[in-house]
């Protein structure tokens, strides 16, 4: 098939909500709904459920564990305490082979920082559930109530420096153009308009925004066509074959922006998780107040 062919059909399945799992460039990072339920479903997946605990108690996808996003939010830090994340990451039966699939009910916002986080400690096959629990529930598939009983997992969790990026590295690469920065935050909060209860307001020095809902569609929870993203991302000036570190406010936002652009096959993606909640508030970074975009 010829790639304007794969464009197109992939534009014309998007209209049925989307693009499917195996249309992506890396499509070994989703998991479409109905393959996760199917009776040919990939055995030993472990299935991560990272909505409040009230929800997953009142039903959940059959077999999921419960990870408590807020805990695993607050508790990365600079992402240099291997010995507590082989705890908590052992605690849910992981182990480095282990193959997770993570879900939310939040746009894959909660999901996509629970997927990065594995994948920085170690976990080399984690992937989003297409939809999260809105595609799941839309489709009817089976719920359960029980909490199921697990081991805990042998895990050493061992740190990937090159998937974080810092205040540091960004300082040294606005003296060049290898580096590409990509700003998921709204567009107010790029611009400057919206301080949100930061020191200072704005951007940093050259970099490209995109807001990471942008990706996601507000209704099936789904990740936009490859077709869809690949023009969202070249509107952007987004380069999927550079060197790109990710931010947003505090690393959530910012890795679903990083795992859109690894789904579309982005190889060197960083994720800033300190993000602007460190940039907004030191004394020594540049910020500047880019106009808004035409429209």
């Amino acid at each position: 098939m010829t790639r304007f062919a794969a464009l197109a059909t992939a534009a014309l399945l998007a209209s049925a909500g989307g693009g499917q799992a195996g249309e992506y460039p890396r499509p070994d990072l989703l998991v479409e709904p109905a393959a996760l339920a199917g009776p040919d479903a990939p055995k030993g997946f472990v299935i991560l459920d990272a909505r409040t605990r009230a929800k997953y108690e009142a039903g959940h996808v059959p077999g999921a564990r419960w990870v408590d996003h807020a805990e695993w939010a607050a508790g990365f830090g600079d992402g240099r305490d291997a010995a507590a994340w082989s705890e908590r990451i052992g605690g849910l039966g992981l182990t480095a082979d282990s193959r997770v699939v993570v879900y939310d009910d939040n746009q894959s916002k909660d999901a996509a920082r629970i997927w990065w986080v594995l994948r920085y400690w170690g976990v080399g096959d984690a992937r989003l559930l297409n939809g999260g629990w809105v595609g799941w529930e839309k489709g009817k598939y089976p719920t359960e109530k029980a909490e199921g009983k697990f081991a805990s997992g042998e895990f050493k969790a061992v740190a990937a420096p090159a998937r974080l990026a810092t205040k540091d590295l960004l300082l040294k690469s606005l003296t060049g153009d290898k580096l590409q920065i990509v700003d998921a935050r709204s567009e107010g909060e790029f611009c400057g308009t919206d301080a949100m209860k930061n020191k200072r307001a704005g951007a940093i020095p050259g970099a490209k925004q995109l807001e990471w809902s942008d990706l996601i569609e507000k209704d099936s929870h789904r990740f936009r066509s490859p077709a869809e993203l690949e023009k969202l991302f070249a509107a952007a000036g987004i380069e999927l074959d550079r060197p790109t570190a990710t931010h947003c406010q505090s690393g959530g936002r910012a890795a679903v922006m990083a795992y859109g652009l690894e789904l579309m096959g982005a190889k060197d993606v960083r994720n800033y998780y300190k993000s602007w909640s460190e940039w907004g508030n030191a004394d020594d970074t540049p910020v500047v107040k880019p106009g808004p975009k035409k429209k």
